[in-house]
């Protein structure tokens, strides 16, 4: 997490799918905002994204990758950004990117990025087909 990291992207990529606000509760003892918080947020934006995909019901299967290069405090605005890799026949692979927009600021850096693996399920949770995109 050391502040002289170079960013290889000065822009985030993909499309927005969550935007939350990191509020004292969720915070480590040093005040630093818990990864495992971050993580959680990432993995509603995966969830939200395959299963528009999927069009219903869909579950983590892999999380590859996951690496803090910035910490989040409390006021940041975390948002969360998704993009499609991949679409096999039961699953769907995004790469989510982490974003924090310091509190007070205008200032955007980037906190993590990781590649989520989601498997589309139907009601009784066994692997079920990806419809084809319309």
């Amino acid at each position: 997490m050391a502040e002289d990291v170079i960013e290889e992207r000065v822009e985030e990529r993909g499309e927005p799918a969550v935007r939350t606000l990191a509020m004292p509760a969720d915070t480590n003892p040093s005040g630093d905002i818990f990864g495992g918080w971050v993580l959680a947020q990432m993995d509603l934006a995966a969830g939200i994204r395959a299963s528009e995909r999927a069009r219903g019901r869909v579950v983590t299967a892999a999380i590859n990758a996951l690496a803090f290069r910035r910490p989040v405090k409390i006021g940041d605005v975390l948002e969360l950004y998704t993009t499609i890799a991949k679409v096999g026949r039961t699953s769907i692979t995004l790469n989510i990117e982490a974003w924090a927009q310091r509190y007070m600021t205008h200032e955007k850096v980037k906190v993590t990025d990781a590649s989520f693996i989601m498997v589309a399920v139907d009601a009784a949770s066994s692997p079920r087909p990806v419809p084809p995109e319309n």
